[in-house]
């Protein structure tokens, strides 16, 4: 070791030098010394136990302060946590930056997480998307199933924030789309406009992945039967007949969350609802799929098509929707699948044949009730008689 560096006066952390020592001052070890070249925080973490151990009051401090005040990477997050943990009251200062915020602190965060994750306006320049992405990763973290999370996702504020941002983005979505219908050219849609249209639907994509765990499902059922319509007229325009089949397939996977929601009974709708929801998806899923199919025989690098867990799924869903409709909306949704030139998906023959069996049963309940209904008139007429 070179004494002239030892003559200097040295402080841990200093960053001026990558020379650290650190001087024990005990009765049993005076003047001990030990020197170490581009310190680590592990090294901190190994002087910091045994100045505690010795009771070196200065030292110890130094040491909290610095491990205190730097950065950690996560594993030596765990070397720290783990030794530290160890040393008592002492460490409190060190291990204050891990330490569990309130509830309304967390709720606080929360409520601006998921109003950024929501937003609807320009991206912030330099960091394009990124941000927003970043948000919508941290919301659905915190949402992760913990103790905690029913005193947050309960929350009225937190549901209402939530609401209102899925309101923003179903707004976005239909207004974006109702723009490719204003573009100058009648033949093309430009990129920009389907990348806002295309980062509209990823929005809508992640907040139905999120409110579930929130109980507001049903809200979500509600905004997007109201905007199908409009959706739709869009989407099946000459415009977007042969582009943009990735937006289409998407709609698709996002509409058969909405189906499966309805018909499996987890949101409730009443039956004139359930009727315009099959009516108004039914045949465009029926025409899209084989139409993807042709596509991709034509070219077999096309990656766009309708997988066979997503064909399952929206069979299991409609059919399920279907059963649980009145039997005259039954009678109409299977007639017109029948003329179908495309009789093949979805397969609606459980439905059918479900369908056919109540409506014998229906009309065998109601003549043997006419039956009952005579043999009592008969009977009265008799005891009457008497």
């Amino acid at each position: 070791m070179d004494k002239a560096n030892v003559a200097k006066s040295y402080k841990l952390g200093d960053i001026s030098t990558s020379d650290v020592i650190v001087r024990l001052s005990v009765c049993i070890f005076p003047k001990t010394y030990f020197w170490t070249r581009g310190i680590l925080l592990i090294s901190v973490v190994g002087i910091l136990q045994v100045s505690a151990k010795l009771r070196c009051e200065e030292i110890t401090q130094s040491c909290i302060e610095y491990l205190g005040a730097v950065p950690w990477e996560d594993k030596e997050e765990e070397e720290i946590l783990k030794a530290v943990s160890k040393l008592g009251p002492i460490a409190m200062p060190i291990l204050a930056r891990i330490q569990p915020v309130d509830l309304v602190a967390a709720k606080n965060v929360f409520l601006s997480a998921i109003r950024f994750a929501t937003s609807t306006g320009d991206p912030c320049p330099p960091f394009g998307d990124g941000l927003k992405t970043s948000a919508q990763e941290q919301v659905e973290y915190m949402l992760g199933e913990d103790e905690d999370t029913p005193l947050v996702t309960g929350d009225e504020e937190v549901k209402t924030e939530v609401r209102t941002g899925l309101s923003k983005i179903c707004l976005s979505f239909e207004k974006d789309l109702s723009c490719l219908l204003l573009e100058t050219d009648s033949d093309l849609v430009s990129e920009a406009a389907e990348n806002r249209i295309m980062q509209s639907l990823s929005d809508l994509e992640w907040i139905c992945s999120i409110i579930p765990k929130m109980d507001l499902m049903k809200d979500f059922v509600a905004n997007w039967a109201e905007i199908s319509g409009s959706i739709l007229r869009v989407v099946e325009g000459k415009k977007l007949d042969s582009v943009m089949w990735s937006f289409k397939v998407k709609l698709i996977e996002l509409t058969t969350k909405v189906l499966e929601a309805v018909g499996y009974g987890n949101v409730i709708l009443s039956a004139p609802c359930r009727v315009q929801l099959v009516k108004l998806w039914l045949p465009y899923i029926r025409k899209m799929k084989p139409l993807l199919d042709s596509v991709g025989d034509e070219d077999s690098g096309f990656p766009y098509k309708m997988g066979e867990d997503l064909c399952e799924n929206i069979e299991g869903a409609i059919v399920s929707l279907i059963l649980a409709l009145p039997s005259n909306d039954q009678a109409d949704i299977l007639a017109d699948w029948m003329k179908a030139e495309q009789v093949r998906f979805p397969d609606l023959s459980e439905a059918f044949e479900v369908w056919c069996y109540r409506t014998k049963s229906a009309k065998r309940r109601l003549l043997e009730g006419s039956d009952r209904v005579g043999q009592g008139s008969a009977t009265l007429s008799l005891d009457l008689s008497h």
